[in-house]
């Protein structure tokens, strides 16, 4: 499939496939949309303890860097999964402003260590931040009450409807831990629909810029 790097409307990079006109990341603004949807109401959620995130969907790495960065200024110990099938490669890698782009040029190594770390083990990036990347298809996920929070971020919908399946959140809900928490910029009504299916609470939020709402859904918590 053919790829391409695009600057999107916050000056943030992306890669846009042009096969499906999808890209990674929104077009309206790659940074805003990841501190929007995944830090601002996911992140946030979790001050002064330790959390531990899957991430659907690693991508470029801009997620796991900006929850690097913010974990810092919310005294977070972060434990890191990041599920990929399809890794990018290095040139896309090379093409990507993040670290420019969000005035971090003291932590650049820290996001080269991300992409050049191997798959399939775990990294220490620093003393409170540990980075596993894991090759895997969504469907072979079977994480059972690790994770605290997670950073549904896979392609959309409209071209990937599979992943957004009841099957899919099965595997969410039984991956996230009582209370925890997943977020996504998605907001389609049978996406709500298949979360609710599986057992999650879902809230409507405000979406980032140039989308209108967003999803974030809970697992109860443990009643005694």
């Amino acid at each position: 499939m053919e790829r391409e790097i695009i600057q999107t409307l916050d000056g943030s990079t992306t890669i846009h496939l042009k096969e499906w006109d999808e890209c990674y990341h929104s077009k309206h603004g790659a940074i805003q949309e990841a501190q929007h949807v995944f830090i601002q109401n996911g992140l946030s959620l979790f001050p002064n303890q330790s959390v531990s995130i899957l991430e659907i969907g690693f991508g470029t790495g801009l997620n796991a860097f900006i929850t690097f960065l913010e974990s810092q200024k919310l005294n977070q110990s972060i434990n890191y999964v990041g599920v990929e099938a399809y890794p990018v490669n290095a040139s896309e890698v090379l093409a990507m402003n993040y670290v420019a782009k969000l005035n971090a040029i003291a932590q650049k190594e820290v996001f080269e260590q991300m992409h050049e770390s191997k798959w399939n083990e775990k990294v220490i990036l620093n003393t409170d931040f540990e980075l596993t990347k894991r090759k895997q298809f969504f469907d072979e996920i079977a994480d059972s009450e690790q994770f605290d929070l997670i950073y549904f971020d896979a392609f959309g919908y409209r071209v990937q409807p599979e992943l957004w399946s009841t099957t899919i959140f099965q595997k969410m809900y039984t991956a996230l831990r009582p209370g925890g928490k997943l977020v996504t910029y998605a907001a389609r009504g049978v996406v709500k629909r298949s979360m609710i299916e599986v057992g999650f609470t879902v809230e409507k939020l405000p979406g980032p810029p140039g989308k209108r709402e967003m999803f974030r859904a809970s697992k109860a918590e443990l009643t005694f």
